[in-house]
């Protein structure tokens, strides 16, 4: 999903909170002023003050958008239609009124006149339709401007394929890049898997289908197929009509839609409440680096000046925030007179034993995983994530083989399943299938537990890092 599609459909909430809230209030005042002689005067005594009212419009307007949740007029997996967007708010706003009604019923008082609620059903329903319709503009807006558009690779030469094409074409939300006969004809066509987002299969070949997901995994891309395509090999996948074709898109993780606004929520308050509780450790931590030898307090830049990378979702490259725990300008050292005390010779990474490299501060900072906590920042700024596989050197991942590169489908994270089980003394193979594990097991009591153990670990100095 796209980052701007993920971001108008978080909005919804918000706005349509404050679209009722808004309802509500409009209301109160047209009630409040209207005075014809077939409605019932106000009586002062029973109609609440406005200080009164707003608590109740605040409250109203949080129901509200609770139904409309219960109703699935929240779901980020694929815009609904418009009409189907407006039944639903309608719908909601009917449940809503029997759900207030039967709530003053129950407790056999209603401070305020019921032409209110009559009128808050109307405004409610025209405020927020009136709102999600101002996002479909806007997103139609984006769309023109090329943002949150989603490229489209077709496979396939059957009916289905050109039903597929004819949709496609015919989609603001979508950009055809081009349609294939087979998986071969893509990778000549376009070799470079950054110029698509999504693949929709519509083929019978089954060895295609097997070779395309392994694609799919290694490149970090959607991959959806026609359901008669081949069996499912797995539990993770979501159904959708496309232009009339059913497709089924794998999903190579549970972690989209909210659960993926969940755990960015859950690493923005975490990454906040631990930056304004270890900023004093950070203090006394660049105070001894400093004293201990010259140069810069976080380890930033390589030896040449360029600056220190690692390699994160989607294989987007970030500066890693750590303190510095070696001498300046020896980076490369671990890809020269050090090489032979690599002692990961046959992984991608590099490990150097003993490394006469390490500060004195820096081999405590090591023991206790000190160095790493300034990647707090790293969250905070959404480049890292609290838990996920670990973030490498991007001449490391240059030496990945095309499965390893299934870990690049989440944001890295400052701890994660194979750093509580072995840190680096961890084989190459045994860390990447605790990533692969989580990646396709994500929740958020596995992110609470492996955080937890996390504390446990660290608390147990490492003596080797």
């Amino acid at each position: 999903m796209k980052r701007s599609e993920l971001l108008l459909g978080v909005l919804r909430v918000p706005l349509d909170y404050c679209m009722a809230v808004g309802a509500l209030v409009v209301a109160y005042f047209l009630r409040s002023r209207l005075n014809v002689s077939y409605l019932n005067q106000i009586d002062p005594l029973s109609f609440p003050a406005f200080n009164e009212y707003i608590k109740f419009a605040l409250i109203g307007a949080g129901v509200f958008v609770s139904v409309l949740m219960l109703y699935g007029c929240y779901s980020l997996n694929r815009p609904r239609s418009f009409s189907a967007e407006i039944k639903n708010i309608l719908f909601s706003s009917v449940v809503w009124l029997m759900v207030v009604i039967s709530y003053y019923f129950f407790i056999r008082d209603f401070p305020f006149s019921r032409l209110v609620l009559l009128l808050a059903v109307i405004f409610m329903s025209v405020f927020v339709s009136a709102g999600r319709t101002a996002l479909r503009v806007l997103r139609r807006l984006l769309l023109k401007f090329g943002i949150g558009k989603r490229r489209i690779v077709i496979i396939g030469t059957n009916s289905s394929a050109n039903k597929l094409e004819d949709f496609v074409n015919n989609t603001a939300a979508f950009s055809l890049v081009a349609c294939v006969r087979s998986f071969d004809e893509l990778l000549k066509k376009i070799p470079d898997s950054n110029d698509f987002d999504e693949i929709f299969h519509s083929h019978s070949n089954k060895d295609d289908a097997t070779r395309l997901i392994d694609f799919c995994r290694e490149h970090q891309r959607e991959y959806h197929f026609v359901p008669d395509v081949l069996e499912l090999h797995r539990s993770g996948f979501t159904l959708m009509n496309v232009g009339g074709v059913p497709l089924i898109t794998l999903n190579p993780t549970p972690l989209e839609g909210w659960r993926k606004v969940l755990k960015r929520g859950f690493d923005v308050i975490s990454s906040l409440l631990g930056l304004s509780i270890l900023s004093p450790i950070f203090v006394v931590i660049a105070i001894l680096i400093k004293l201990e030898s010259k140069g810069t307090v976080f380890f930033r830049h390589l030896d040449d000046g360029r600056k220190a990378m690692r390699v994160g979702e989607r294989g987007d490259l970030f500066c890693c925030l750590k303190f510095r725990t070696m001498k300046m300008n020896t980076h490369n050292m671990r890809y020269a007179e050090l090489a032979e005390n690599n002692t990961r010779k046959n992984s991608p990474l590099v490990k150097i034993k003993n490394d006469p490299r390490v500060t004195k501060v820096g081999k405590i900072l090591r023991q206790y995983s000190l160095d790493e906590l300034p990647q707090l920042w790293n969250v905070l700024i959404g480049e890292m994530s609290l838990v996920g596989p670990r973030p490498h050197l991007p001449e490391e991942v240059a030496k990945y083989e095309k499965h390893h590169k299934f870990v690049l489908t989440l944001k890295p994270g400052i701890t994660g399943l194979a750093q509580i089980n072995g840190r680096s003394d961890l084989d190459f193979e045994q860390e990447v299938n605790h990533d692969t594990f989580y990646i396709e097991n994500w929740s958020l009591w596995l992110d609470i537990k492996i955080l937890l153990k996390t504390v446990v670990v660290v608390l147990k100095p490492y003596k080797d890092r």
